[in-house]
């Protein structure tokens, strides 16, 4: 199933490009939101430095692992999924000056 991949994108370039466009875009609100929470563990009162670590870990990997199956299943698809991630990353960014 996952060999078939690069023959859908080389067959629907556009549409390949935005599915992972809308999949990144999610991965971005997750990503960028999560950093919060993140950043508040490590300066917090309670200091869960150790928690903080394996959450920022985990959203690292994450990122990884997705931008990789991205990679490998074509450049229509890894520049979607570019786009998107920045797409969601504004609008986090704009949530928090909003906020502030």
């Amino acid at each position: 199933m996952i060999a078939a991949i690069p023959a859908l994108v080389a067959a629907h370039p556009i549409a390949a490009a935005l599915l992972a466009a809308l999949l990144a875009f999610g991965l971005g609100l997750f990503h960028f939101s999560t950093l919060r929470h993140v950043t508040d563990l490590y300066l917090g009162k309670t200091r869960a430095v150790a928690k903080a670590a394996l959450l920022q870990l985990a959203r690292l990997a994450l990122l990884v692992a997705v931008f990789v199956l991205l990679a490998l299943a074509g450049a229509p698809m890894l520049l979607g999924g570019a786009v998107g991630l920045m797409a969601g990353r504004a609008v986090v960014l704009r949530r928090v000056k909003r906020a502030v």
